[in-house]
């Protein structure tokens, strides 16, 4: 099943406008009905620092912390407590957003991927490289859900009481997330 594709907001005020996708809820990975949001080659990389802090450079000025640096999880997983952005750094991987159902996405070096809470998500394949930077906005801390029946029971309970960022991580307050987020829902 393809995710419905949406390339909006339409405007040249922002460097990248991402693409988004609404995946379903496939009975085991709760997914959410705000759109997963990708922008391609959005983050600039001055060549005085390493990568990695100008991922977590822009996340932090945009009101999203808690960052780490790693991989993303070879197997199927989501968290159902908090929306989460993952910054590539370094190098490439093909990674399935959405659950098995979802979208194979190849993202690479200046890529940012932002998941709505409940959103699956797993790395198939990756450069040995690859690097990402992860952040949370403010709120509760994240857990790592994997796709069973009580765990869905339980992420959909949790997912609508997760507070929609006041932030887009990579442009701030006026940032298309803040405008996609806050629409009614498409469906």
């Amino acid at each position: 099943m393809t995710a419905p594709y949406y390339t909006d907001p339409s405007t040249s005020s922002f460097k990248v406008n991402p693409v988004s996708f609404v995946f379903a809820d496939d009975g085991l990975v709760p997914n959410n009905p705000l759109p997963f949001l990708l922008y391609k080659d959005a983050i600039p990389f001055p060549a005085d620092i390493p990568a990695e802090e100008a991922v977590e450079a822009m996340f932090t000025a945009n009101g999203w912390g808690s960052t780490w640096r790693n991989g993303i999880f070879d197997y199927l997983h989501y968290h159902s407590t908090v929306h989460e952005v993952l910054g590539v750094a370094r190098g490439r991987a093909q990674v399935r957003f959405g659950g098995d159902h979802g979208e194979v996405l190849e993202v690479r070096k200046g890529d940012v991927a932002i998941l709505p809470a409940g959103t699956g998500h797993q790395c198939l394949s990756a450069s040995s490289d690859f690097l990402v930077v992860g952040a949370y906005p403010p709120g509760p801390e994240m857990t790592v859900e994997r796709p069973t029946p009580e765990n869905h029971r339980k992420a959909l309970k949790l997912i609508p009481q997760v507070k929609v960022p006041a932030t887009d991580p990579v442009y701030g307050a006026d940032g298309p997330l803040v405008a996609l987020w806050r629409k009614p829902n498409r469906a």
